[in-house]
This record gives C-alpha cells, sequence and structure tokens, in this order.
C-alpha cells in the first residue's frame, strides 16, 4: 500500500534504521536520530548484469502553512520534500534510469554544470571576448571602458546563462538615459557580439539582445555633418559661458584648436607639449594609427595652456579626473557638457574634425596638409611609400588662421572666401 502523509509524520525512530516503502523503489528510511530521509533504489544494467543502487532523494519535511511558492521552490532546492514532492522526484529518477542515467551521476554532473554556469559570468566572457578581436589597445581600452561603464554595474556579475532580454532592456535604457543614444547603441552592438562568442563556445543558448534591439530608437545624431561657420560660432560662445569645470572648456577648446580626436585631448600629458616651440608630440600610443603625430599649436592654444599650467601643471594630465587627479578626465564629459547646453542631438566631438576639414577645403587649404592634419594614413599606397612630409610650416600656418577664423565666428562674424596663404 501506498505511504499516507500521516505515516509518515507520525513515524517514530527506533534503535535501528527502518523503512516505510511507498512503491516503485521509493520509501522512507527512518533513522534513530529522528531524520526521515526519501531514498529510490533502482536497477541498471552493468553490461551482462543488473546493478542495484539507492538514490538519496532528500529529506521528509511538512510544508509550513502559509509557505509562498517562492519559499516551498527554496526549500525542494535544498531537498527538502514532502511526500507528494518525493513522489515527483521518484518519476523523474525513473525516467533516467529508463534512459539509461544514474540519476545520482546526473545529479553530479548537473551541480558542477550549476558551478560552471555561475563561475561563467558575463564580465568574464566579456574580456575574453575582447581579448580575441584584432584591433589597437587603445580601441580595447575605450570599449572596456564603457562596458565598465554602462554595463558590468549591471548583468558583469551575472552567468551569462542567465541574462534575459529584461536585463538587457534595462542597460540599454540606462544607457539611453544617462550616456546617450550612441552610447546605447554601442553598448547593445558589443553584448551582442559578447553573447554570440558565449553561444559559439556553449555557454549560452541565445542571444537576449535581439529581442529588444528595436527597444530604444536609433541614433539620430548627425555625427558627421560639418556645422555651418554660424552653428561653430554660436557653439564656442554656448561652451564659453557654460558655467562648468574649467578643465572641460579647456579641453574642448584644444580639440577644435588643433582637429585632434576627443580622446587624445582629454588623455593629453604635459610632458607632450613644447609650449616655447608651439609643438604637442602625440606618441604612437595614444594615436589610433599607431603613429607619433607632431600638432602645431596656434597662439591661442598656447596662451590658453600657460594659464592651465599653474592650475594643473602638477599633474600628469593636462585635464585630470575631477575625483581621481592621477586619472584624466574621460570624454563623456563632452557629452554631458553638450546636453546641458541643449547640443545634443545636433552635434558631437566626433564632428568637429569633419567641420573643420570641411571648412579649410573650401578655404583652399592643400589636401595634404589638411590630412596630416587630421592625423589620416594615404590611402594610395604608392603615394604613401613615397610622401613623408609633414608640411609642418604649411599646417603651422594654416592652423593659426583656423583659430583666429573661430574667434572671429565665435564673435559673430564671417569667414573669409578663401585662405590666406603664400
Amino acid at each position: 500500500m501506498p505511504l499516507t502523509d500521516t505515516e509518515c509524520r507520525t513515524a517514530k525512530p527506533k534503535e535501528k534504521p527502518y523503512k516505510l516503502t511507498d512503491g516503485n523503489g521509493l520509501y522512507l528510511e527512518v533513522k534513530p536520530n529522528g531524520v526521515k530521509a526519501w531514498r529510490y533504489r533502482f536497477e541498471l544494467s552493468d553490461g551482462s548484469t543488473r546493478k542495484e543502487s539507492i538514490f538519496a532523494i532528500g529529506d521528509y519535511v511538512i510544508a509550513p502553512k502559509g509557505e509562498t511558492p517562492e519559499q516551498a521552490q527554496e526549500r525542494r532546492k535544498g531537498r527538502r520534500l514532502t511526500l507528494s514532492e518525493a513522489r515527483d522526484e521518484r518519476a523523474k529518477a525513473r525516467s533516467l534510469v529508463v534512459q539509461g542515467i544514474n540519476p545520482a551521476h546526473h545529479r553530479q554532473q548537473e551541480q558542477v554544470k550549476r558551478i560552471h554556469e555561475r563561475a561563467t559570468t558575463f564580465e568574464s566572457v566579456a574580456k575574453e571576448w575582447l581579448a580575441l578581436k584584432d584591433w589597437e589597445d587603445i580601441t580595447k581600452s575605450r570599449r572596456l571602458k564603457m562596458l565598465e561603464r554602462v554595463v558590468f554595474p549591471k548583468i558583469g556579475g551575472m552567468p551569462v546563462k542567465a541574462i534575459t532580454p529584461a536585463h538587457i532592456l534595462g542597460v540599454l535604457e540606462s544607457a539611453a538615459r544617462d550616456n546617450g543614444l550612441s552610447v546605447a547603441a554601442e553598448a547593445k552592438r558589443t553584448m551582442s557580439g559578447i553573447f554570440e562568442l558565449a553561444i559559439s563556445t556553449l555557454r549560452a543558448n541565445s542571444d537576449p539582445v535581439h529581442p529588444v534591439r528595436k527597444a530604444i530608437p536609433a541614433n539620430k545624431t548627425q555625427h558627421k555633418r560639418a556645422l555651418t561657420t554660424e552653428e561653430i560660432g554660436q557653439l564656442l560662445r554656448d561652451v564659453e559661458s557654460h558655467g562648468g569645470r574649467h578643465e572641460t572648456l579647456c579641453a574642448f577648446l584644444l580639440m577644435w584648436l588643433t582637429l585632434c580626436r576627443p580622446n587624445e585631448a582629454v588623455e593629453a600629458q604635459w610632458s607632450e607639449f613644447d609650449l616655447d616651440k608651439a609643438l604637442w608630440r602625440i606618441p604612437a600610443e595614444r594615436m589610433k594609427k599607431r603613429n607619433e603625430h607632431v600638432a602645431p599649436l596656434p597662439k591661442q592654444a598656447v596662451e590658453m595652456l600657460q594659464a592651465l599650467h599653474g592650475i594643473t601643471g602638477k599633474y600628469t594630465h593636462l585635464f585630470p579626473h575631477r575625483d581621481v587627479r592621477t586619472r584624466p578626465m574621460v570624454s563623456a564629459s563632452f557629452r554631458q557638457m553638450l546636453n546641458v547646453l541643449g547640443w545634443s542631438g545636433k552635434y558631437s566631438p566626433h564632428a568637429t574634425r569633419t567641420t573643420g576639414s570641411t571648412r579649410l577645403n573650401e578655404m583652399g587649404f592643400s589636401a595634404d596638409w589638411i590630412e596630416k592634419q587630421l592625423a589620416h594614413t594615404e590611402q594610395n599606397t604608392v603615394r604613401r611609400t613615397y610622401n613623408h612630409a609633414e608640411y609642418l610650416p604649411d599646417r603651422a600656418k594654416m592652423m593659426q588662421q583656423w583659430a583666429d577664423l573661430l574667434d572671429t565666428w565665435k564673435h559673430g562674424g564671417t569667414a573669409p572666401a578663401s585662405a590666406d596663404v603664400p
């Protein structure tokens, strides 16, 4: 006869262990110490013979009154089971035995699998994905910083297999709100790439980014559009009067006065500058193409940096981080400033170089000078082999005129129709 719950509940311990049989291999073992343990007896074929084994299902308990489904689930995870729950576990074990699987071995494998999944966090897979990329170190560093700022705080410590579309949506919404749509788009692409690696290495079953890939609106900021001279003037006036950190203003102006990349400006170090010769020598490791770049400094940049030296000259970086002075400020400071000023969606710092190139070409400056100032690599292989000219004196004159034009536009003036070159 099958067991009843009353029999299980009222069974008393004796001097020796004894069994209460439920049927189909399931029985309750009552031990002298009062513990009541569920056991399942089964047989598996071992070649030409059949071998009997015992599977420890768990301990008998009476379900507490008012227990919630979540509490019941936690109790079952601890292998504390009622009579009906023990029968469910017996059915699962019997199904494994029919397939020739030892339920005890299966449990051990599942435990190892869960431990492995907990150890395989999103952050560990993300760093593995980055290491596999054939990118420059500086590019990998920027992408890692984005992950550390935007993604890891929310899902970095989670098992990669446990991350759901809801988790991803939370990351994207937070990124869009706090950092802008362009950062959210970068986070989306990056997370999808990381899950692609996890899937290909059997650490995830699907990409949770895909179902929510269109939840965040497309970034409509025209990053590459060149600003008009009127827009340049208005932008410079707005930035000058925004009332934020002086270092942020100076870094922003250095970017405009030299047409360097945003990260090249914010990470600039005092050791790279020779203000007496009005030169900025950016080392290869900080350049996108891994080649040293020498940029002439117009007098406006020299005067600004001479004044700044009295404020930050004791630090390594021209523009030290607000909280950790041994580190440089981050380019996200530009985005935050532009958002406050209402320029978000109309202009991004990356458009500075496009604007400078467009306006200088319109004015008739040599394309070679402009491309060299922007640290662009010559696309023509033959020409690149023979053309090693830096055009430094010519670029110095060009950038001085550019700086003067920025002053003119900032004060509401108009630009000349052509370059003033010999």
